[in-house]
């Protein structure tokens, strides 16, 4: 039976060769992902453990090192000290000490721009060392910073941006405008730098004062050669302050790495979930393929019947052909795989990711993986063939070329789909989201189920558009249904990315539109003013602002926290004169008037759960100086992801704040926003790359823009399914070709010449095409539907949006889909001979 297996392999390679394709792209997916990850993972472990080599003991403080950054809290004595710094250096076993702080530091590039983005630029000191070195850094250019006028810059920023030793460059960690001179260029292994980063770095007096700390971060101590970690440990800990820890080099390099498997690991997830899906698509193709393979062999399978094999023996024929076909598709995929892989790390690179340099890691368990899905999901798709060539009767097999379905079989299939179906659609109604979840999926393996029922009524429903192309309409129409199974099969690989892709994109464009509403009705201000790092702003910035002559009014949002009633809620001081005109609130009672007699504003949420209305007083408890107060409720309004909790006057806020800050400024002008106003308020504030200065736009398309590149991501991730079904397609039509050349032959004995054999192929894709692309966009539209109920219960302004052009967009590529994977088919079946076509059977 081996040797039968192999022979027929060998004599329809060339039938086989879409399934080879649609597995080998599977394998390369999944192994180009283990790839991807296992050798980033290693390569970043690799240059992060760098960082440790003066890493001993590292000493820690609960307390942080912020001189009141934020505002909150009451002020902490600092405890990691140079006076600390010092014992510790002279500790037994101990060969040197280094005091490290870092923190936000906004660099402008060369035309003003924040470089980084708002939390990849950092500032750090330079502690000079033994010698004036510090072992953290290696200048290739330049020397460190000696003065509160120099900085230095990580080699890969210096590169981005174009600085060189001697230019002077603009930056801010605080709020004002400073510039420095580059006094030097270094290459560092720090992990933020790394991971595309930029790094800062100011001599050790002006680290501290520029980024407003009162204490060292962290404390590094090396061990003398031959002293143990363990020991210094021990020594160390004998001179801690009460609210710090230690952690050995070695903790500190396993902790490290553990984030890191994490990290790839999250990202091989996501990759591996749509390798699957891919997968799942190319199942399709292969149980299509034998599926045909076995019908164009029932004679050859029942004379092996006759000559005494048993059913068992032709099943397991067909597994051992779909065996010797996975491990060649296995083989070519892992090798693909590996040439992604590399191609997936320059294209990231390119991207300006800056990965890490390394070997290429290829595990033992990548290539057992590999090879293990390449045979077994070929296998598993050839068994139901298999088992079906092995239930044709010897002498029923040799009376018919072809085994057509019974249809007991289709009833049967039919009521198991709407079974399926309508157990997806109860789960779907559910309240667990994990729940419906899994009745999506559910849903969609019903519908799968039923495409054989579904293709005969939308075929038929085409003929009208197929009646301009005259009797080759007519034949592609009569061969689409002619077999409902396998137009089924192809059309539900191409059906299953499109549910995907347009599940998504609903969501996400309704998403991006509930975000535009969000920003339209809450936001009356023209501009929202706010540090790019999210960090607190001076009130010298409101200040500046109220200067100018085209603001008409300001508000600040001074953020805090305190308790009422036992449980946790959020205060916002803001200026009761002006918050009214700057913030749209829709009130469910009272109304913004109550602020300026000292009342408070209150969302639905927090009142329902308080049991408060318009007139009430409550206790709170400020939880930066543990008051308590009493407050009256002014008015109740309903909130929404931007707008929330108390809104108090800035005169009951300011008293109970440890240092009085803004979260943001929201800025009305007088002739409303325009590239003119906008100019003037970045002009008066110094032109400050630290300060993000947004209308409301600015803020809907920066939420809109990451929900785009989201989708654009997915788009990309699915792209292989989609590919993989266009190859069963192909591999469809081509089978079919070979299946019906005694039909063609007559066709062209009878006068259709090449070029309407040609137009009925392509005509037969097309319709198949679309069939996928109608079923996947409804069912897509549908769930995108059930999906748009879930958000819209945290999302108040969600509502679903069919997103019209997109769709148009994927029914068009269904279309040019079909017309594309017709090309070869069609140009085979016109090149048959119409003589020796007849007298094949």
């Amino acid at each position: 039976m081996f040797r039968t297996a192999l022979r027929n392999v060998l004599a329809h390679k060339a039938r086989l060769l879409m399934t080879v394709l649609a597995v080998m792209l599977g394998v390369a997916f999944v192994s180009g992902t283990l790839v991807f990850t296992d050798t980033f993972g290693n390569a970043y472990k690799n240059k992060s453990a760098k960082s440790f080599d003066h890493v001993s003991v590292a000493i820690t403080s609960s307390s942080g090192s912020s001189a009141d950054e934020s505002g909150h809290g009451p002020k902490q004595k600092p405890e990691l000290t140079d006076a600390l710094l010092k014992k510790a250096a002279a500790l037994p076993g101990a060969d040197s000490a280094i005091g490290a702080v870092s923190g936000f530091t906004a660099l402008a590039d060369k035309d003003g721009k924040l470089v980084g983005g708002e939390w990849g630029t950092t500032g750090a000191n330079y502690f000079p060392g033994e010698g004036g070195k510090d072992p953290r850094y290696d200048f290739t250019e330049g020397a460190a910073p000696k003065s509160a006028g120099e900085i230095a810059l990580d080699s890969r920023t210096a590169g981005r941006t174009g600085y060189r030793v001697g230019d002077t460059v603009r930056l801010s960690t605080d709020g004002p405008v400073r510039t420095a001179k580059v006094s030097g260029v270094f290459d560092t292994d720090e992990g933020s730098v790394v991971a595309g980063g930029s790094l800062v770095l100011f001599d050790n007096a002006t680290a501290f004062k520029a980024l407003n700390k009162n204490q060292y971060d962290e404390i590094d101590v090396k061990a003398a050669p031959g002293a143990s970690e363990a020991a210094l440990e021990r020594s160390v800990e004998k001179i801690l302050p009460k609210d710090s820890s230690t952690m050995t080099g070695g903790e500190l390099k396993a902790q490290q790495d553990s984030m890191i498997e994490e990290q790839t690991s999250s990202m091989s997830q996501v990759l591996l979930i749509f390798a699957g899906i891919a997968l799942f698509v190319g199942i399709f193709i292969i149980a299509n393929t034998f599926t045909m393979l076995v019908a164009q062999r029932t004679k050859e399978l029942a004379l092996m019947r006759a000559v005494g094999a048993s059913r068992r023996q032709v099943t397991r024929s067909v597994l051992i052909e779909a065996f010797l076909v996975g491990m060649v598709a296995a083989v070519t995929g892992f090798a693909l795989g590996i040439g992604v892989a590399v191609g997936l790390e320059s294209l990231m690179n390119s991207a300006g990711a800056s990965l890490p340099d390394g070997p290429l890691v290829i595990a033992p368990t990548t290539i057992v993986v590999a090879l293990l899905i390449g045979v077994v999901v070929t296998m598993l798709a050839a068994w139901l063939p298999g088992r079906r060539a092995a239930k044709i009767p010897p002498v029923a097999a040799m009376n018919s070329v072809h085994a057509t379905p019974t249809t007991r079989g289709l009833v049967v299939r039919n009521t198991i789909g709407s079974v399926i179906v309508a157990l997806g659609a109860v789960m779907l109604f559910m309240k667990d989201n994990y729940v419906k979840s899994g009745g999506a999926g559910v849903m969609l393996v019903g519908v799968i189920v039923l495409t054989p029922l579904l293709s005969r009524p939308f075929i038929a429903a085409s003929a009208p558009l197929l009646k301009p192309f005259g009797v080759t309409g007519k034949l592609s129409r009569l061969n689409s249904v002619r077999n409902p199974r396998r137009t089924a099969s192809t059309a539900a690989a191409l059906m299953i990315g499109l549910t995907l892709i347009t599940a998504m994109t609903v969501v996400a464009t309704s998403m991006s539109s509930a975000i535009n509403k969000m920003a339209a009705g809450a936001m009356k201000a023209d501009y929202s003013v706010s540090m790019a790092n999210f960090q607190p702003l001076t009130p010298e910035v409101r200040e500046k602002l109220d200067k100018l002559p085209d603001v008409a009014a300001t508000t600040p949002l001074r953020s805090t926290y305190g308790e009422a009633d036992g449980g946790f809620v959020s205060i916002s001081g803001v200026d009761p004169k002006t918050f009214g005109e700057l913030v749209g609130l829709d009130f469910t009672s009272g109304s913004v008037d109550g602020l300026k007699h000292g009342g408070v504003l209150v969302d639905t949420d927090t009142a329902k759960d308080k049991g408060l209305k318009a007139g009430d007083t409550f206790p709170l408890k400020f939880d930066d100086d543990g008051e308590k107060v009493r407050l009256k409720v002014a008015g109740v309004y309903e909130g929404n992801e931007m707008l929330n909790g108390l809104f108090a006057p800035t005169s009951v806020v300011d008293p109970h704040l440890t240092k009085v800050v803004d979260k943001q400024v929201l800025v009305k002008m007088e002739d409303g926003a325009s590239d003119k106003a906008e100019d003037a308020i970045v002009k008066a504030l110094g032109e400050n790359p630290a300060i993000t200065v947004q209308d409301k736009d600015a803020i809907s398309n920066e939420v809109a823009g990451a929900i785009n590149m989201m989708l654009n991501m997915l788009y990309g991730l699915l792209a292989m399914a989609v590919l993989i079904a266009v190859l069963g397609v192909i591999n469809t039509l081509a089978m079919s070709v070979f299946e019906r050349k005694h039909e063609i032959g007559m066709l062209r004995a009878i006068g259709l010449d090449r070029a309407k054999v040609k137009q009925m192929v392509r005509l037969e894709a097309v319709i198949i095409s679309l069939f996928g692309a109608v079923l996947g966009i409804g069912l897509g539209l549908f769930m995108g539907w059930v999906a748009g109920g879930t958000i819209s219960n945290s999302v108040s302004t969600y509502t679903m949006e069919i997103p019209l052009g997109r769709i148009v967009v994927f029914l068009g590529i269904a279309a040019l889909v079909g017309v594309l994977a017709a090309m070869w088919p069609a140009r085979s079946a016109a090149k048959l001979n119409p003589l020796m076509a007849i007298k094949s059977e």
